[in-house]
């Protein structure tokens, strides 16, 4: 298990690395699942070892909303403030992460039709 954390944040670093070196405005973690997905497309096997660890991280994962909570609590300042221009972002970015995945599935629901035939 030590050793496929340790790969979960050699991605994590790798991407920081990245993106922080050149200067790219992706996130750093961003890039690090992007060369995780390279690793387990490249190495199949590479799955099967990271599911017991990535099993346990995503049942554990709501302790990780723990300090978004805190933070936001910290901040309550500028949600009293703000709060009329924060529900509109928060409405018109749920809407359009909805839409947005509706078209993502319709599109591969056409994909693997096309693919059967």
């Amino acid at each position: 298990m030590l050793h496929t954390v340790g790969l979960l944040l050699g991605c994590q670093l790798a991407g920081e690395f990245v993106a922080r070196g050149l200067g790219l405005p992706i996130p750093g973690p961003v890039l690090g699942l992007a060369i995780l997905l390279a690793a387990l497309a490249l190495r199949r096997p590479l799955a099967s070892a990271l599911r017991p660890t990535t099993q346990v991280i995503l049942a554990h994962l709501s302790l990780m909303f723990v300090p978004a909570g805190v933070g936001v609590i910290g901040n309550l300042d500028v949600l009293l403030s703000d709060w009329a221009k924060l529900l509109v972002v928060l409405t018109l970015s749920t809407v359009l992460s909805m839409l947005v995945t509706v078209a993502t599935f319709i599109a591969m629901k056409r994909l693997m039709y096309r693919l059967k035939k």
